[in-house]
């Protein structure tokens, strides 16, 4: 892998995994269009904890309340954290249950195809949809960790599925986004724990060069990206990723027809 092909895909990673559009997906087209194919999983690994350490960046204050309220034991602080563990189990059990499954997705263009679309349908339909709650409930906060967990595929969009799933819920838009962000934090962190048995070498045949470009890209994107979907959620333009997605899918099958 080349330095500037490092860079491409750090910024597809640090833009997509926060803009409602797939990160996963995308990272799938531009390597599939570029005919890269990066050995193991390092080049994953490193975009993805970039753009951990973004959410880590933009949310900082609201992380250091958490610490000092649940250090005070302060009892909204851990009902939040709570809600935070509860809604992170699906995607935990998903994924170390089904993880060799999940990873054989990644290998069809036209699925990732199809999920695209079923993304920018879950984007359009929280048109006009406004919500008050400042945090989702118990069965809330469940049901966008399973919302995270659907979105483990290539192609469904992990910010997008669990800022629709609280905003379906009541949950104000910007207060959903905060909560899917700080949600991202074990679910990356997880998956990169998942992955380290096989980083093994990985970093000698790539380069650490390039590496280190992809993620500085991905971090720097990644917190310009945290910080315009709240500003769109702010205008409630969240459903306007919808076409975008549609227009991705319809492009992304197109391509694995011709491709086959």
């Amino acid at each position: 892998m080349s330095w500037w092909q490092g860079i491409l895909l750090g910024l597809v990673q640090g833009l997509t995994e926060f803009l409602p559009i797939s990160s996963s997906g995308h990272l799938v087209v531009v390597e599939a269009v570029m005919g890269l194919q990066t050995p193991g999983v390092i080049v994953e690994v490193v975009l993805h904890v970039a753009t951990l350490l973004a959410v880590v960046i933009v949310y900082r204050n609201t992380l250091g309340k958490l610490a000092a309220g649940a250090l005070a034991g302060d009892r909204a602080a851990w009902r939040y954290i709570l809600l935070l563990a509860l809604a992170t189990v699906p995607a935990g059990l998903i994924g170390v249950t089904l993880q060799d499954w999940f990873e054989s997705t990644f290998d069809s263009l036209a699925l990732v195809g199809v999920n695209f679309l079923v993304t920018g349908t879950v984007l359009w339909s929280t048109r006009g949809r406004v919500g008050h709650d400042e945090r989702p409930t118990t069965a809330g906060a469940f049901g966008i960790g399973v919302a995270q967990a659907l979105a483990i595929l290539p192609g469904i969009s992990r910010s997008g599925a669990t800022v629709a799933a609280g905003m379906w819920l009541g949950v104000d838009a910007v207060r959903a986004a905060e909560f899917s962000f700080l949600l991202a934090i074990p679910a990356i962190g997880g998956a990169a724990i998942l992955q380290i048995p096989d980083l093994s070498g990985d970093v000698m045949s790539i380069g650490a060069f390039p590496l280190a470009a992809g993620f500085l890209a991905a971090l720097v994107s990644g917190v310009l990206a945290i910080r315009a979907l709240i500003a769109l959620l702010r205008s409630q333009a969240f459903h306007r990723f919808a076409p975008y997605c549609w227009t991705i899918g319809v492009i992304t099958l197109l391509f694995a027809t011709l491709g086959t």
